[in-house]
């Protein structure tokens, strides 16, 4: 199955935190690493007295459910250092991991929305979807990542700094 994950963070050496959870998710069981969007600098979403973000997006060959999928970035997550809060949700974080897209499947349980809630309205995501895959398409909106980039209204800055080499 393919899934897109979204890579994200905002503190300490930010390159370096999305290139070694790459590296983790390369080693995931069950798991291939496919083609990385470039790096973006981009400004935080919610709490905004906190650092700009670095975002990536990464395609991934996996035979792991999208439950199992997720419970890996979790612990990818704690093994760089990522602590969760529920009062600081959209605060700082050396890195966050999340499942966007899988397959074309719609999945709505506790703890696991696929594709990702926030996927239309966030250009972050949206800008290294459409480097990678700009005609997929969004399993419950029936519209293309471009499409959806299209119609955002406010549209933070979404800078693009490197080509990654993964």
């Amino acid at each position: 199955m393919r899934a897109y994950v979204g890579l994200g963070s905002n503190l300490g050496e930010r390159e370096n935190m999305i290139r070694l959870a790459l590296e983790q998710l390369a080693l995931l069981p069950e798991t291939g690493l496919g083609r990385v969007s470039s790096l973006y600098d981009t400004a935080p979403v919610g709490d905004l007295e906190q650092p700009n973000f670095l975002n990536a997006v990464a395609a991934v060959e996996t035979e792991l459910t999208a439950r199992q999928l997720l419970w890996n970035l979790l612990l990818v997550e704690r093994r760089l250092g990522r602590v969760r809060t529920p009062t600081a949700r959209y605060g700082p974080r050396t890195i966050d991991l999340d499942l966007l897209l899988y397959g074309d499947q719609v999945i709505d349980e506790p703890e696991l929305t696929v594709p990702h809630a926030e996927l239309a309205r966030r250009a972050f995501v949206l800008v290294p979807l459409v480097e990678l895959e700009p005609t997929l398409v969004h399993p419950v909106l029936g519209d293309t990542m471009v499409a959806l980039l299209a119609r955002l209204k406010a549209r933070p800055a979404v800078k693009r700094m490197s080509r990654l080499w993964y």
